[in-house]
């Protein structure tokens, strides 16, 4: 769960309720859903101004800053009532107008603006305002590479017209001087000049090999902001600032509204008139995304029964008690149907079209709330409000007994019984290099196969693996100053690409071995493992595809001459099974004596067999 750190004097200051000891505060953020991580006045005391460090909900992203922390206890404790937002449109010839252009939607598709009026920064509020967008960034935005967000001090844009285009343009057609910074470059050279920066380095691999990269001008062609990298210097905030506008590009419009309500809810409290927004409108040119009033604020209807939350909290409360916990909650709740508007979860619940007008609660969803998606989330805000301590213990009706997968099943049973013969498991990383997965196996990469990850954090972490060989003889690599021999074995999952399924890539789990011997590769004790599991499998030997009645209840295995790039030439077999409800006989894996090259690649400089087998064949 994300960490907030919070001043603990403003904190308690700004809350307005004394609390008679730590315990008392303590307790209302567990019942909250909140966890109090430190508290640097009893860890480390010499240090002010004391923190909190408090932990919050992955999906309560108006938590994540000091604001949304506030709003939300004062909300709860009853020391306030949940705010209202209001969007104040200005006359038609004072209102902000953003156009996308179409060619946009080859990158970043979709776009937002907001406009806080009369503002009041002071250093604290300054830096919430900038650590609530990169909290964003890491968290809800996955590195910008969803969402970005830019900030714009408005007094320093072209008020001709008040027009923003935001478009898409060839690398070479953007000159800038980037935020903190005089000097003006190009894109090519902005993506140059960052290469080395701790901060923005991260970020470059998001645009660096389109054509076309995103950028936001005002009616005098002044760039706002080249998203998702960096803002123009032109336009930087300050201290001084009093009207902030707000600009966000994403590649998902549902992300793309949660964090433009979350920052202006969460700093709209210090405009001229509170909790106000000034909207901006957002006109498309292409067909992705449709026109409207930015951003959209109103509140989300959802309606609940009285029956269904008391059966699921197993209280019994009247509906005026229920509404009451959902405002500590943040809601606004009514008695009844929706009569304004039908509300969101009624159109795909039958239960909720004919529920009675008598069970129903109609609830005023608010804009800080995007973590509410169906009736079941307003029964837990109840359940928050009521207090979980406060519920009373029951025995589930239904006895349910959990049982494992079959695939997971065999596995331990294949590894016990790999233990068992004196072999030692070990758990390698999934991911891999590249490298490590074609070039030091002597394999081709033809592509069909193997899943690549879109930017690794390292270059060990490039491909999630095709074949569990590379781990082991990784870890062989790295414990080669133990005595010999040296067994190891592991039984877990490849990933292989398969387009005909709807996530485009399926596990596979398989049992994979290697041995090092001093002297010799040992094949015999890699082929005893393969027996020995075989055995154990109730899979009979077939020396010429006859069955052997007495060990072949479950089918027949057999091993026949093949060369592998990765095995030693005429050291190698492939591994044939057939089902005893088969008549086909269908390859499950190889074994062989490990090529001079490959055991070379990983450094081992002893011979080694190895065995891989496709364990799903057996289920």
């Amino acid at each position: 769960m994300p960490t907030i750190t919070v001043e603990k004097e403003r904190f308690f200051r700004e809350l307005g309720k004394k609390f008679k000891d730590d315990k008392e505060f303590d307790s209302i953020l567990f019942d909250y859903g909140l966890e109090l991580d430190e508290d640097t006045e009893q860890t480390n005391p010499e240090e002010k101004p004391y923190k909190l460090k408090i932990e919050v909900p992955a999906n309560r992203y108006d938590l994540l800053c000091h604001q949304g922390l506030v709003l939300a206890l004062k909300t709860y404790i009853g020391t306030s009532t949940a705010p209202i937002y209001t969007l104040v449109t200005p006359p038609i010839d004072q209102q902000w107008k953003a156009y996308v252009r179409k060619e946009t939607s080859e990158i970043r598709p979709f776009f937002a603006s907001a406009i806080l009026r009369g503002i009041q920064f002071d250093e604290n509020i300054y830096k919430d305002f900038i650590d609530l967008q990169d909290k964003l960034h890491g968290n809800l935005c996955r590195k910008r590479t969803l969402v970005a967000i830019g900030t714009h001090d408005l007094s320093k844009l072209d008020h001709h017209n008040k027009v923003i285009s935001y478009e898409a343009r060839p690398p070479n057609d953007i000159k800038f001087a980037p935020l903190n910074n005089e000097t003006e470059y190009d894109a090519d050279q902005l993506m140059t000049l960052y290469e080395s920066d701790k901060h923005l380095s991260k970020y470059l691999h998001i645009i660096r090999d389109s054509p076309v990269y995103p950028i936001i001008y005002d009616n005098s062609r002044t760039v706002l902001s080249m998203p998702p990298i960096i803002n123009s210097n032109k336009t930087k905030i300050t201290l001084d600032t009093k009207d902030v506008f707000i600009d966000v590009t994403a590649t998902d419009q549902t992300k793309l509204g949660i964090v433009i309500n979350t920052i202006i809810t969460m700093f709209s409290q210090y405009c001229s008139k509170p909790f106000t927004v000034e909207p901006v409108e957002i006109i498309y040119e292409h067909d992705i995304g449709k026109s409207y009033m930015s951003p959209k604020i109103e509140p989300l209807i959802f309606e609940t029964r009285r029956s269904y939350i008391n059966s699921i909290t197993g209280l019994n409360l009247e509906r005026e008690a229920m509404i009451s916990l959902l405002e500590k909650m943040g809601h606004r709740a009514f008695v009844g149907r929706s009569e304004e508007q039908k509300a969101l979860n009624t159109t795909t619940s039958l239960v909720l079209q004919q529920a009675s007008d008598h069970d129903l609660i109609t609830v005023h969803v608010p804009p800080t709330r995007p973590d509410i998606l169906h009736e079941c989330d307003l029964v837990e805000d109840v359940a928050i409000s009521f207090g979980f301590n406060n519920l009373k213990k029951t025995f589930p009706s239904t006895n349910t007994v959990a049982k494992p997968y079959p695939i997971n099943k065999l596995s331990d049973i294949v590894r016990k019984e790999a233990a068992f013969a004196g072999w030692l498991e070990v758990l390698p990383l999934t991911l891999c290099s590249h490298d490590e997965n074609f070039k030091f196996l002597r394999k081709e990469d033809d592509k069909s196969e193997v899943v690549v990850l879109s930017n690794p954090a390292t270059i060990e972490f490039q491909v999630v693996r095709t074949s569990l060989l590379p781990g082991l003889l990784k870890t062989i690599r790295e414990n080669r100053k133990e005595s010999l021999p040296i067994k190891v074995f592991e039984v877990s999952d490849v990933v292989i690409k398969d387009s005909s399924l709807e996530r485009k890539a399926k596990n596979l789990r398989r049992l994979a071995a290697v041995y090092v011997g001093k002297k010799s590769a040992g094949f015999e004790v890699v082929h005893g493992l393969l027996d020995r599991v075989m055995a154990m499998l109730e899979i009979g030997w077939s020396e010429d595809g006859s069955s052997n009645s007495l060990s072949s209840k479950r089918g027949q295995y057999r091993i026949e001459e093949s060369n592998h790039p990765t095995f030693f030439d005429g050291r190698s077999a492939k591994i044939i099974f057939k089902s005893k409800t088969d008549d086909q006989w269908i390859e499950i894996g190889r074994l062989g004596i490990l090529h001079p090259v490959v055991l070379k690649n990983f450094e081992i400089d002893f011979p080694c067999s190895a065995l891989e087998i496709d364990l799903a064949q057996f289920l």
